[in-house]
């Protein structure tokens, strides 16, 4: 079972959570993909994830990207799951302070609500050091516009590790590594 979780302003109609779930549909596994559309509050979006992982039948895999990346760390280190980490925020409490206000979202019209107080409880949930690497794997491009990727080296340097140069933030290798994804 795959738990996709998906980065700010982003939803369950993300690239990466739509390839992921057409390639488990064309492998017959459908039934193995969740991918609920998260809260822009921190709190709450850990919250959510931390509910569905306790209620879930099944062994999970976190794949996560950009803050998704984030919070699938953090609940890797928590549950000690397997996760896949795509570009992920490695502070996220300084890449997203500049983003206080209303945004909307990508894949709707609905406007999201950004706060001091979402950016201190990302600040709260900092992730210093991963207690256990054999779980995570990182998967980043160099050519991230958004992140800058030397800062997920230092954090996940003892972690599995697949880095490309070129790319982008979006992680543009994504459905190709799909099968090695699923084999991790």
């Amino acid at each position: 079972m795959f738990l996709y979780i998906h980065g700010f302003l982003s939803s369950s109609q993300s690239s990466k959570a739509q390839y992921l779930k057409q390639w488990l549909q064309q492998q017959g596994r459908a039934d193995e993909w969740l991918c609920p559309d998260l809260s822009p509050n921190p709190e709450k979006a850990i919250q959510q994830l931390r509910a569905l992982i306790i209620n879930c039948k099944q062994p999970l895999k976190l794949v996560g990207s950009s803050l998704g990346g984030f919070y699938a760390t953090i609940l890797s280190e928590e549950f000690n799951l397997k996760a896949v980490a795509i570009n992920p925020a490695v502070t996220p409490h300084l890449l997203l302070k500049d983003k206080i206000g209303v945004h909307k979202a990508w894949h709707c019209d609905e406007n999201i609500s950004f706060t001091q107080q979402d950016v201190n409880a990302l600040k709260a949930m900092d992730v210093q050091m991963i207690k256990h690497p054999d779980n995570l794997l990182l998967m980043i491009e160099k050519g991230d516009e958004v992140l800058d990727y030397r800062l997920a080296l230092d954090l996940y340097k003892d972690c599995n590790q697949m880095i490309f140069n070129g790319g982008d933030h979006r992680f543009s290798r994504f459905e190709q590594l799909l099968s090695f994804i699923d084999q991790f």
